[in-house]
């Protein structure tokens, strides 16, 4: 289902965006693959934050051995924080896997039927746990849940992209982002216009 819907939008960005279109012919076909270990994405995305990739691998890499290559909350609530400090993890990640833990075992959310919320009550949802902001819940929205039309408006990638492939003089606001989108009729394909836009920086560099 998910592979007709993201050809129909490859087909709608490339007659209404000339720049997405370059994109999609230079880089390989969007290949978001939605899928339901919503804890572990969660997990990784927190891991993750503000790191380089190699970086972030290597630590994320690290805490999947430490855990057995299944975390679950009660597993990460029992590891001692210098078992995750000995893993590259910060203090306050530290403090944001085990926020994330209590509040799934305590039920303070719910990660149960998240693919049938829609974006502002999985926003609602997930931003309760220290450490999860809405850029980490729009990575989640569009690479977990395969959701097609997220524009994550404050992503730096996104706004790099667009700087480069706009001819823009400066970085662009999240407003700008936003007006661009819907200039060039990004709906309700948001998600897959920003996938090509972060491809394209892989490709540059």
């Amino acid at each position: 289902m998910i592979i007709k819907e993201i050809e129909k939008g490859i087909l709608h960005l490339s007659r209404n965006d000339n720049r997405i279109a370059t994109l999609i012919k230079k880089n390989r076909k969007c290949n978001l693959h939605p899928h339901n270990d919503y804890f572990i994405s969660l997990l990784g995305s927190i891991i993750q934050q503000q790191l380089s990739i190699k970086a972030a691998d290597s630590i994320y890499g690290r805490f999947l051995d430490l855990t057995g290559k299944n975390p679950t909350p009660e597993i990460v609530l029992n590891l001692q924080n210098i078992q995750l400090r000995n893993c590259g993890l910060s203090n306050s990640k530290v403090k944001y896997v085990k926020d994330l833990s209590s509040k799934v075992i305590n039920k303070e959310i719910s990660l149960v039927n998240l693919d049938e919320k829609d974006e502002d009550e999985i926003i609602t949802e997930l931003t309760r746990v220290k450490g999860i902001g809405v850029w980490t819940v729009h990575m989640f929205l569009i690479f977990t849940l395969g959701r097609l039309n997220v524009l994550p408006t404050g992503d730096l990638g996104i706004k790099k992209s667009i700087k480069l492939n706009y001819n823009l003089r400066k970085m662009p606001t999240e407003k700008k982002v936003y007006d661009i989108a819907r200039r060039n009729k990004w709906e309700p394909y948001c998600s897959i216009a920003s996938w090509y836009l972060w491809a394209s920086l892989d490709e540059k560099n």
